[in-house]
């Protein structure tokens, strides 16, 4: 990390970071979006104007807001204002519906609750009123604006619960998980000193803004001070334009993101499909080391993969100048101030960046031991080099006669197999063995359908114990994926395939 951008890390609050940066470059842009260019300064002084709009409305620190809006520069301006009133804001998915939205609506108490009108052909201010929301109002090409005279001193301190995020609930109701503005600082800062970048980078967000993610890659752009093209809808091929237009360095979202931009690659090969492109760089799902492989060898580009979740927007990420093992085979390296211990093989962590806990206060207690570690339900082991080794899910280990068998170890291995496009791995109930092993598999354009002994011999070949061998096999058109990192869901394969 430079030295402006190690200064601004210490910013108080968001809103503190984001006056150090227009003071800095108030001319640079920040966000493009098609022919629209929003630059630093005009990020600081329009974000105000807003602020003193929902002033007007009745928005006071404190007051919470909650949010379902597309990523568009709006939706950013909305979300600087709300940080620029210290009021506390809970973003929601745009792609969630009565169930989830009502949760968010209801355990946070919103008394505003902003949404984009009709989008991709849904009216969410139709569900809004279904769901009995208060303070209802429209925020996707227009908002609300005043004189920022009449709003009061921005927050001087960053440590106050002001950000209510939501885990995804798919298998139960959400959690509220609550951040603060330094949390939230923390873990941009811990993505931006990894990437080494610089002001001559562009970046991209082809994600939700409502994601943890958004204000992570946000504070990033306000550390360095470069931009990054925000996709409202994003979709290959289509979107590659945008990517070529702006001129993108780094690209990236997740493992399904890196599976697309290659499966564009293949169609040309040779041929850089974002020519401007340099790095690829994401999180959230696990990265098979096949996959880096054939990024890294049929894009030319380098791909950083690192590690993070609703509770901690970042904890670890590869570096560029990390070795190809190490890029391939691990999640990165913690920063500074990031503490990780591996209790029972399970991931825990402890420092700035980790959430302060649920809006429940029993999921608070349970999430976090007695020295204030919080548990991730994440199984993992650290390298000699510091390097994050991540191995499964508790939640996802396959309990076969006993022996724990990790549904990881035998996606890795089965992503070498030509054929096979994506895998997911899962236990199906079975009352010989308890769980039995299935593999349930995407496989790649025009391949022979795979069949089970073909798979089991592979997986023999490439070492795998005998008794982790899938004894089922099921391949699908699609996995099921969310709608937010595009992670497989597993549960609903379960639902699926147990009582078959």
């Amino acid at each position: 990390m430079n030295d402006t951008a190690h200064a601004l890390s210490t910013a108080r609050t968001l809103w503190d970071l984001v006056s150090r940066r227009a003071d800095l470059t108030p001319d640079r842009p920040v966000l493009l979006q098609e022919d629209r260019v929003l630059s630093f300064g005009e990020l600081r002084e329009r974000a105000e104007r807003v602020a003193a709009g929902l002033y007007d409305m009745g928005v006071r620190p404190g007051t919470v807001v909650a949010w379902q809006l597309p990523t568009r520069i709006e939706t950013a301006l909305l979300s600087f204002a709300l940080a620029r009133l210290g009021a506390v804001q809970t973003p929601v998915i745009p792609f969630y519906r009565d169930r989830e939205v009502g949760f968010a609506l209801r355990e946070s108490k919103a008394e505003y609750f902003a949404v984009p009108g009709v989008w991709r052909g849904f009216d969410h201010g139709e569900m809004a009123r279904r769901l009995g929301a208060k303070g209802i109002f429209e925020a996707y090409d227009s908002l609300p604006e005043g004189n920022p005279a009449v709003l009061p001193p921005p927050p001087a301190e960053g440590t106050d619960v002001r950000w209510i995020y939501w885990t995804s609930g798919t298998t139960s109701a959400p959690k509220g998980v609550l951040h603060t503005d330094r949390s939230l600082i923390a873990g941009g800062s811990c993505l931006a000193h990894a990437l080494c970048l610089s002001a001559d980078d562009v970046g991209s967000m082809a994600f939700p803004y409502a994601h943890i993610a958004g204000p992570d890659y946000t504070v990033m752009l306000l550390l360095y001070g470069f931009p990054a093209v925000m996709f409202e809808q994003f979709a290959l091929p289509d979107a590659l334009a945008e990517y070529r237009r702006h001129g993108v360095t780094v690209a990236g979202g997740s493992t399904a993101f890196y599976s697309m931009f290659l499966t564009e690659q293949r169609k040309r090969p040779g041929t850089p499909v974002i020519p401007s492109l340099r790095l690829l760089a994401g999180g959230g799902a696990p990265k098979p080391p096949e996959l880096y492989h054939a990024v890294v060898r049929e894009m030319g580009v380098r791909l950083t993969h690192g590690y993070g979740m609703t509770e901690v927007p970042m904890i670890t990420m590869g570096a560029p100048d990390d070795t190809a093992e190490n890029l391939a085979t691990t999640e990165g390296r913690p920063p500074q101030g990031m503490e990780i211990r591996i209790v029972d093989g399970e991931v825990r962590l402890r420092g700035e960046a980790v959430c302060r806990g649920y809006l429940d206060p029993s999921q608070t207690a349970e999430a976090f031991d007695e020295e204030g570690f919080l548990r991730t339900g994440d199984l993992g082991q650290l390298t000699d080099s510091g390097h994050l080794v991540l191995t499964g899910r508790l939640k996802d280990v396959i309990i076969r006669k006993g022996e724990n068998i990790s549904a990881q170890e035998i996606e890795d291995l089965l992503h070498r197999h030509p054929g096979v496009g994506d895998v997911a791995v899962i236990g199906l109930p079975d009352a010989e063995r308890g769980e039995l092993v299935c593999a349930v598999v995407e496989q790649t354009d025009g391949a022979e359908e795979l069949a089970l002994g073909e798979v089991t011999s592979f997986l023999r070949a490439e070492g795998l114990s005998t008794h982790k061998l899938p004894e089922r096999l099921e391949v699908v058109d699609a996995l099921p994926r969310g709608e937010t990192l595009r992670k497989v869901l597993k549960y609903k394969l379960r639902e699926r395939f147990s009582g078959s």
